[in-house]
C-alpha cells in the first residue's frame, strides 16, 4: 500500500476501529500478547500498536514500546495508557516502520499484530524488525495470508484492488515474511474467525 493511503485510511478508521477490526482481530492480539507473556522477554516492541487495543494485557512487568505510522492511532494509545496507568508502556512514538529509529538488537520480542499486509514495502519492514530484534529473539506476527484455494481465496483476489481504500491486502503472501535468512519459523496456527488469521513466531538467529 501506498504510505498517503495508509495515513488517509487509518485517519478514517481511527475513531471506529476499536468496535470494527479491533473486534475481529481481538483472538489473534490476545494470542500474540499471552505468548509474549508467557517468554523471557523484558523488552518487547510493538510495531503498527495502533490504539493500543493490546497494552492493557502485556504483563506489568514488561518494557513496553509502540509505535505507528497514524498520529490519529497513537492519540488514541496515548489515552489508553494514560487512562488505565499501564506504566508498563514505556514509550509510544510515531514512527516509519520501515526506518525504526531503534539501533539494532533492542529488543527481546518485536511483535506485529495485523499490520504487515497494510505497511508499504513489507519486506523492508521486516527487514527492519529483524534488525531491532535481539539475536534469539522472536518475532511474533498475527495478520491474514492468502488463501491458495476455495471461495475465500476468489473473494480476496476480487477485493484485491481495492487495497488502499480497504486498508490492507486481502491477497498478502506469507512468504512475503519468510524471506530474511536469520528466521526460522518456531509455531504457526491458523486462528478465528474461520481460520482466516494466522498466528506466527519466528526465531532470529543466535
Amino acid at each position: 500500500m501506498e504510505l498517503n493511503a495508509v495515513k488517509t485510511s487509518y485517519a478514517r478508521w481511527a475513531p471506529v476501529y476499536d468496535k470494527t477490526f479491533g473486534a475481529i482481530t481481538n483472538v489473534g492480539r490476545r494470542t500474540a500478547v499471552d505468548y509474549i507473556n508467557e517468554q523471557g522477554a523484558e523488552k518487547v516492541l510493538e510495531v503498527g500498536v495502533g490504539t493500543g487495543l493490546a497494552l492493557p494485557n502485556y504483563r506489568s512487568d514488561l518494557r513496553v514500546t509502540g509505535i505507528d505510522f497514524s498520529e490519529d492511532m497513537l492519540a488514541k494509545a496515548r489515552a489508553k495508557a494514560k487512562t488505565l496507568d499501564l506504566n508498563h508502556v514505556q514509550d509510544l512514538r510515531q514512527m516509519d516502520a520501515r526506518n525504526l529509529d531503534f539501533p539494532d538488537a533492542l529488543f527481546d520480542v518485536v511483535a506485529a499484530m495485523h499490520i504487515i499486509s497494510v505497511v508499504p514495502e513489507p519486506e523492508r519492514v521486516m527487514a527492519e524488525m529483524v534488525r531491532v530484534c535481539k539475536p534469539g529473539g522472536r518475532l511474533v506476527i498475527t495478520n491474514h495470508f492468502a488463501r491458495e484455494t476455495g471461495l475465500l481465496a476468489r473473494i480476496e483476489r476480487l477485493t484485491a484492488p481495492f487495497a488502499n481504500l480497504l486498508g490492507w491486502h486481502s491477497d498478502f503472501e506469507i512468504t512475503t515474511v519468510l524471506k530474511q535468512p536469520e528466521l526460522k519459523v518456531i509455531e504457526k496456527k491458523s486462528l478465528p474467525p474461520m481460520g482466516m488469521m494466522t498466528f506466527l513466531v519466528l526465531q532470529k538467529s543466535e
